[in-house]
């Protein structure tokens, strides 16, 4: 009798103690005084709280319910001497708790397996279960893993997942952690494994449709009617008949606690388990609380109120200093003292920025090889433009570029597109033209979509090409080889003028010289033979290309 009585008194006492129905049953409300088997990082604290990580050398620990159980039923004769496994049932609740925000260590597994010995298994992506020489399991293991990093080599979905492993940490099936909030049509709510708040979870197998379901919820929160993860397994032909029920969990291979690495604690808070039944419920106000994360807050209101008030005026400063720098940064350019004399041509980043909406992608007219190319309004004179941002890596050429462009932008002909202008930021240069509002003609010619345009309109756009090439050839005072005449470098006006543009590749060179060699540029198809010899561009490049051109207009 009063053997009995103190068993009586054991099993009651705040509910730490596993409590044990029978064989295949249990529930531990807490874990103070419990007769786990545990190895490496894994220990009972003093309030009962069954913590997977504390500071030792290990990089896994293991917590297993200390006896084997009967996973299988024997064949009789109604089952046609065939086993059969046994339903069971599990709920757990947990919490994995990282002590920098954002980073975390590996999950927690919940482990059936025919063995607690894990001494070959290696820390890290695999848990504490596997090692990396295998890859899978020799022995039988089933494991539900709450996994906080993404282990590409087990073809992990994300870093915050819970999936059905059997046998290899490739999940058979696995969904981001979350669950289907009953009190809100079912819809999904996700969960965030490591936030360090208790979760709990119910593990439940149907022995006789061979069915796994795992569910996952707050743990204030009734568990949900759908399950997180539903998985045929048929565990006749994975268990052995006496297995082992708990935990394994691991950090980052090669690393210690004791020296100041682990980068989150997992819990487990109370475990009950039952074969061929439904797991006995778990007593949330008998659970263990978690550890207090960070400093007790003051209860003073000045310690309160001084600090806060203090970073107020620190972050109000930092902003309105950040948002005249940011101001600043925002239209800086790039000056040089040289560039004065080209003043007229330049244009304000301010403005441009200004004009094009800051360069939003609503005003984006085209993309070439040498840049994007916007649609923009000009405030003051409320004209419309076309600002080409091309990017450059270095300094060397920019001032004999930028004369170039000054010089082509003197260019005065109906059948040219006028170059207004430019401007230097950071690592761009931004050429100003006007706006063309028909585009360019190679849209009319090979778009499908676009209307075509009938043989007297080609003609008269050939020509007016023709007539701005004669000009850059022959009728100014310099001579300016194109360099890269097709048709989307074609542009035209509101009458469908065409008007021959984008002088980013042109070269300029005084009349009675010869052209300097240089490399060789342009677009494959419209370049002569000859400058892909020597390398030299001269007037009779740009007309084999001009040849070209006509072709393409004439025929597509």
């Amino acid at each position: 009798m009063l053997l009995a009585l103190v068993v009586l008194i054991l099993l009651s006492r705040d509910g730490e103690v596993a409590s044990s129905l029978d064989d295949g049953q249990f529930a531990y409300q807490g874990f103070g005084g419990a007769n786990l088997t545990l190895d490496g990082m894994a220990t009972v604290m003093p309030n009962g709280l069954l913590a997977l990580t504390n500071s030792t050398q290990q990089t896994k620990a293991h917590a297993f319910h200390p006896t084997p159980l009967h996973f299988l039923h024997k064949p009789t004769p109604a089952t046609n001497a065939t086993t059969v496994p046994c339903s069971f049932s599990t709920s757990f609740v947990f919490a994995i708790v990282s002590r920098y925000d954002g980073v975390s260590d590996h999950g927690l597994a919940f482990v059936v397996a025919p063995t607690t010995n894990f001494a070959a298994a290696n820390g890290g992506q695999y848990l504490g279960l596997l090692n990396a020489t295998n890859g899978t399991a020799s022995d039988p293991i089933l494991a539900v893993e709450l996994d906080t990093i993404l282990s590409p080599e087990f073809h992990d979905i994300n870093s915050n997942h819970v999936g059905i492993d059997v046998n290899s940490l490739i999940s058979q099936q696995a969904q981001p952690a979350g669950y289907d909030d009953d009190h809100h049509g079912g819809a999904f709510r996700d969960l965030k494994l490591d936030s360090g708040k208790p979760m709990q979870v119910w593990v439940d197998y149907d022995g006789q449709s061979k069915q796994l379901k795992v569910t996952l919820a707050p743990v204030q929160v009734p568990k949900p009617r759908n399950p997180l993860l539903s998985q045929a397994v048929d565990l006749s032909t994975l268990m052995a008949d006496a297995m082992y029920v708990g935990f394994s969990t691991s950090i980052y291979a090669g690393f210690s606690s004791s020296s100041g690495v682990v980068l989150a604690h997992h819990y487990v808070l109370g475990w009950s388990f039952s074969l061929d039944g439904p797991a006995p419920p778990l007593d949330l106000s008998k659970l263990p609380a978690l550890p207090r994360v960070g400093a007790k807050p003051r209860s003073k209101v000045l310690d309160v109120v001084l600090p806060l008030a203090t970073a107020l005026l620190v972050a109000a400063v930092l902003a309105v200093v950040f948002f005249f720098v940011w101001r600043r940064r925002r239209f800086a350019e790039v000056r040089e003292d040289w560039e004065d004399e080209f003043g007229p041509h330049r244009f304000a980043y301010k403005d441009l920025h200004r004009a094009t909406d800051g360069f939003m992608e609503r005003n984006l007219l085209g993309v070439g090889g040498f840049g994007r190319v916007y649609k923009g309004v000009l405030s003051a004179s409320n004209s419309e433009i076309a600002v080409k941002r091309v990017s450059h890596d270095s300094r060397q050429g920019i001032r004999e570029f930028i004369a170039e462009v000054v010089s082509i932008g003197r260019l005065r002909h109906r059948n040219l597109a006028q170059l207004l202008g430019y401007c230097r930021r950071k690592d761009q240069l931004l050429l100003v033209y006007d706006y063309m509002p028909n585009g360019s003609l190679d849209k009319y010619l090979h778009h499908p979509h676009m209307p075509a345009i009938f043989w007297p309109e080609r003609y008269w756009i050939i020509k007016g090409v023709a007539s701005g090439l004669l000009y850059l050839h022959e009728d100014w005072k310099k001579i300016v080889i194109h360099r890269d005449i097709k048709a989307s470098n074609v542009l035209l006006d509101e009458q469908m003028n065409g008007r021959l543009g984008d002088f980013g590749l042109a070269k300029l060179y005084d009349h009675g010289t010869d052209a300097q060699t240089t490399h060789v540029v342009g677009t494959r198809g419209y370049l002569a033979p000859e400058l892909v010899r020597t390398g030299k561009a001269t007037p009779l490049t740009d007309v084999f290309a001009f040849g070209m051109f006509l072709l393409e207009v004439a025929c597509g």
